[in-house]
């Protein structure tokens, strides 16, 4: 693996999505919202199973950094993009490595012997989608793998890295580790929200990675749980609560901080910590009722659209507009995949 052409390194918990439609059964025997994302708990366990026997299920490679990786690989040239997570030594981890090579990611995974690789069901429900996530696997991911032969020269040679919120749950040291590393060499580190859940429970941890963040990326419901965690007044306006986190302390005070709050198919708005006052609005594009497959991905779509911007140099408008655009793309496919023969986005 030649080092220097990967600019861009992503970090999170690989899953294979095991996507089913119409399960509102589904959402109301596991008590679950239409559109959330949660960790699987002990009532939860069934669910796989349940899908597989009862329901067509289609799998998807999924895990939402390694879905924004094969977004932004998408769009920039070969061997541009790395990706690490923990998987483990089983059929579900072969077919993760056939879908990130067919889409042009390449992967330094940590392989757990007798380990199974994480899953996550996928409940959709018209242009909904419920994540239950069993990370298995992903959560046995262990620092000593970021200073290996193999990763340690990665990380270095990168100079843009990405880490999914969900990472957090079990992550935070490894996360750390690259932050620091990334905002030590004056490097570009963005981190995701992820889903609600991570600025409810935990904030400590975010509170933790937030000081090496150049950029974070996030929905309108992340950015009111954001909101309502840290006791702001305005937590629905997701200006406000873009400038409230983009003026958080930072650790290089030399790069501004970007934030970027995404709201489906209504206007995404960002917000730079040196203009805090003058919040950015990007309109998107609509889609007909009749072109929307497929929510799931999208908003790793969107992440991975904007990363390959990033890594390009490319202007803040220019790649938010390479986000709407495989945003867009996305949610006409099944699930977090991308239209072939490949589309010019940048």
């Amino acid at each position: 693996m030649s080092t220097e052409t990967y600019q861009l390194f992503a970090m999170g918990n690989p899953l294979l999505d095991m996507q089913v439609t119409n399960g509102e059964e589904l959402l109301k025997k596991y008590d679950l919202k239409a559109n959330d994302a949660i960790l699987a708990e002990e009532k939860h366990a069934p669910i796989y199973r349940e899908v597989v026997e009862n329901y067509k299920v289609t799998y998807v490679a999924g895990g939402a950094a390694q879905n924004a990786a094969r977004g932004a690989a998408y769009v920039l040239p070969p061997h541009s993009v790395v990706y690490a997570g923990s998987v483990g030594d089983d059929d579900l981890a072969e077919q993760l490595k056939a879908a990130n090579k067919r889409e042009g990611l390449d992967q330094v995974y940590q392989v757990k012997k007798g380990e199974k690789t994480g899953a996550c069901a996928v409940v959709i429900t018209g242009h909904h989608r419920s994540l239950v996530t069993s990370l298995a696997a992903a959560e046995k991911f262990e620092k000593a793998h970021l200073a290996s032969p193999e990763v340690a020269p990665l990380i270095d040679a990168a100079k843009v890295y990405y880490v999914e919120g969900y990472f957090l749950t079990h992550g935070t040291e490894p996360a750390l580790e690259v932050a620091k590393k990334a905002s030590e060499a004056g490097k570009i580190f963005v981190l995701n929200l992820s889903a609600p859940f991570i600025p409810q429970f935990f904030a400590v941890q975010l509170q933790q990675i937030l000081p090496y963040c150049d950029v974070i990326i996030g929905n309108e419901a992340e950015a009111e749980a954001w909101g309502s965690a840290n006791g702001l007044a305005d937590k629905n306006d997701v200006a406000a609560v873009a400038r409230a986190i983009a003026a958080q302390p930072k650790s290089n005070p030399s790069r501004p901080r970007t934030v970027i709050i995404t709201q489906g198919p209504l206007s995404t708005t960002a917000v730079v910590s040196n203009d805090l006052e003058n919040p950015k609005v990007f309109p998107v594009t609509p889609l007909t009722n009749e072109e929307i497959v497929d929510t799931n991905g999208a908003g790793d779509a969107f992440a991975g659209g904007f990363l390959g911007g990033l890594v390009l140099g490319k202007s803040l408008e220019e790649s938010v507009v390479a986000g709407h655009k495989m945003g867009a793309m996305c949610v006409q496919q099944v699930g977090p995949q991308f239209a072939w023969p490949k589309v010019q986005i940048l």
